[in-house]
């Protein structure tokens, strides 16, 4: 009887065990090389992200599933939007740091909600719209999210580990986190600091030198 022995693949931060006779019987397979560096690279990818972005969010103007792991290793802005709130132009604010700093490794991700004062009614395709027409929203943007305290058991799972990170939820709109390059870094920054505020920007330009 033919006898096998164990084979280890060894992936980047992951090791895959599999007999020869299972890593036979798989590279008879159609495409059998592809998946298989397909899922070491998942699951690569999976352990560079880290808990807080490893996670699939519908995208605000067409509801396609995103995976958060794309923003891995860059300064990741966190804020809840509405669009009928007196913070409503901190939209600018935001588009224009996106831009500043989007080739050096910041990315600013919006969540609309409805969670404070009813301020933000509309549907995702009407939220996309006002955004896109305003204030030209070209960063970001995820479906309506539920991120307050009052949400209960609807509370954001991304919201809910923010919490976790910070101690703190929103409290209104327009409430922020910076996260840093680590994914772990996390600060909390209220709805009245506007996106050009010196403490703010002094914050994510530090964490874009982090290595």
């Amino acid at each position: 009887m033919r006898q096998y022995t164990a084979l280890t693949i060894f992936c980047p931060r992951q090791d895959i065990d599999i007999s020869t006779a299972q890593l036979i019987d798989f590279a008879r397979k159609p495409c059998a090389a592809a998946l298989l560096l397909f899922a070491c690279a998942s699951g690569a990818q999976a352990a560079e992200c880290g808990t807080l972005l490893n996670r699939e969010l519908p995208r605000l103007q067409d509801e396609k599933p995103q995976n958060l792991c794309q923003y891995a290793g860059k300064v990741v802005v966190v804020v809840n939007t509405a669009s009928y709130c007196g913070f409503t132009s901190q939209y600018k604010g935001l588009e224009s740091l996106h831009a500043r700093y989007r080739d050096r490794g910041l990315v600013v991700l919006g969540f609309p909600s409805n969670d404070f004062g009813g301020q933000e009614p509309g549907s995702n395709q009407e939220i996309a719209t006002f955004c896109a027409n305003t204030f030209g929203v070209k960063f970001p943007m995820f479906t309506k999210t539920r991120v307050s305290q009052s949400a209960g058991a609807a509370l954001s799972p991304l919201y809910a580990e923010l919490r976790q990170r910070t101690g703190t939820l929103p409290r209104w709109n327009f409430h922020k986190y910076l996260i840093g390059r680590d994914g772990s870094t996390v600060q909390s920054f209220s709805s009245d600091v506007e996106p050009d505020d010196k403490a703010f920007v002094e914050g994510i330009e530090k964490l874009l030198v982090a290595q």
